[in-house]
């Protein structure tokens, strides 16, 4: 069958077409339209939690892709991520920077996180319509890993602008243009922060590189540039898709308000609900598989759709409905296995203090045309929006 994702209007409402899709088989071959190349999409979440943690399903783009012609030009730092590895060299990549977003490690960024908040929150004027995109789910998931890595301000901008290009759909040139302005501004940084050392987790991964020697200078920029774009792409999505959610559920809003103690048990299911990462990153099977009883061949991409998975009925009944008093700790949003996003404790703790604060300083919040359809991002990696308007 011919891809569902290639369609314009599949980005305003996927899940019609995923269920559709599941109806007939939670695996299923289908045709992208601009390549002719046959991948197979899993939306069911048994087959997507197997498939997110089969070995068999490698990541290593640099192996599929070998020999293969393409007129992409993809900077390498972009293109050969710790995403698209296995272990060993994943396993020794990750350990690097896992210390950075435990638990206990983001719990102290809790001040700093809530200080940019309220300052950004300070801004908006009530009674005036506000993008909350624009004003608060943007700046703030940047601002926060930016001061991680030791970007300075005033390249913060250019930063946000070359990471959301990198998700243009449908536009290889603008992509590929922007992963090489992303990775030569961070080559440069590197240069800059070995001329003048600092105590950010970018020049902590520099003191690896030339002290103990875990990493090659490709790496260590390939794994800042991953750690800015991943660091605030699926933050800013997730606290946008939260938001619509919970002012379309008016029931949900006016718990939350009244009950903000609950907001984070209440994180798993807004992100099982509308998941910040739609489809998992690049995998290929490097062996004839079966999955969800469907045969899969050596050598092919496999799609694992989570946004897909969060709405199987299999897993969690009723899913097209919000509900928060399900247990949707089981959620695939952050993906599974070793590949689970490694920011994940950052990205909820973000979620958390945003909506507190805007719960608890605009109590009469509401979409400022609530008839008119969200204005979706047109990219299939992810899912959120471009705009969110509201009324304080």
């Amino acid at each position: 069958m011919t891809d569902p994702t290639q369609n314009p209007d599949f980005p305003k409402d996927p899940y019609p077409a995923y269920a559709a899709m599941r109806s007939t088989s939670s695996v299923q071959p289908v045709i992208a339209g601009s390549s002719g190349r046959t991948s197979y999409l899993v939306t069911g979440y048994a087959e997507a939690r197997a498939a997110l943690g089969d070995a068999r399903l490698s990541k290593n783009t640099a192996v599929f892709f070998a020999g293969k012609r393409s007129r992409r030009r993809l900077h390498p730092a972009v293109a050969h991520t710790m995403l698209a590895s296995d272990p060993p060299q994943h396993t020794r990549l990750r350990k690097l920077v896992t210390k950075a977003f435990t638990t206990g490690a983001v719990a102290e960024l809790r001040p700093f996180i809530t200080r940019v908040t309220d300052e950004l929150l300070d801004q908006w004027s009530v009674g005036e319509p506000f993008d909350f995109v624009a004003g608060l789910a943007v700046p703030l998931p940047v601002i926060v890993i930016c001061e991680l890595l030791g970007v300075p301000q005033a390249d913060r901008s250019d930063v946000q602008r070359w990471s959301a290009q990198l998700f243009a759909a449908g536009a290889p040139d603008v992509i590929d243009a922007a992963s090489h302005s992303m990775a030569d501004y961070m080559r440069d940084l590197v240069a800059a922060k070995r001329r003048d050392p600092g105590s950010s987790l970018l020049d902590r991964l520099i003191s690896a590189r030339d002290e103990d020697d875990h990493l090659s200078e490709e790496e260590l920029v390939s794994l800042a540039v991953l750690l800015l774009v991943a660091g605030h792409e699926t933050t800013t999505n997730a606290l946008g898709n939260a938001l619509l959610a919970l002012l379309q559920h008016p029931a949900e809003l006016d718990r939350l308000r009244a009950n903000p103690d609950e907001i984070p048990a209440a994180l798993d299911e807004l992100l099982r609900f509308d998941s910040a990462v739609n489809t998992a990153t690049f995998r290929f099977t490097t062996e004839a598989i079966t999955l969800g009883g469907t045969g899969i061949p050596a050598g092919v991409p496999v799609q694992v759709v989570l946004g897909a998975a969060n709405r199987d009925p299999k897993r969690f009944p009723e899913p097209d409905r919000l509900d928060l008093d399900r247990n949707a700790a089981a959620h695939l949003a952050f993906g599974h296995g070793i590949h689970r996003c490694v920011g994940a404790p950052l990205a909820k703790t973000e979620v958390e203090i945003a909506l507190r604060s805007v719960l608890a300083r605009f109590p009469e919040i509401r979409l400022a045309q609530p008839h008119s359809k969200p204005n979706w991002r047109r990219t299939q990696l992810v899912r959120g929006l471009e705009s969110l308007l509201i009324l304080t």
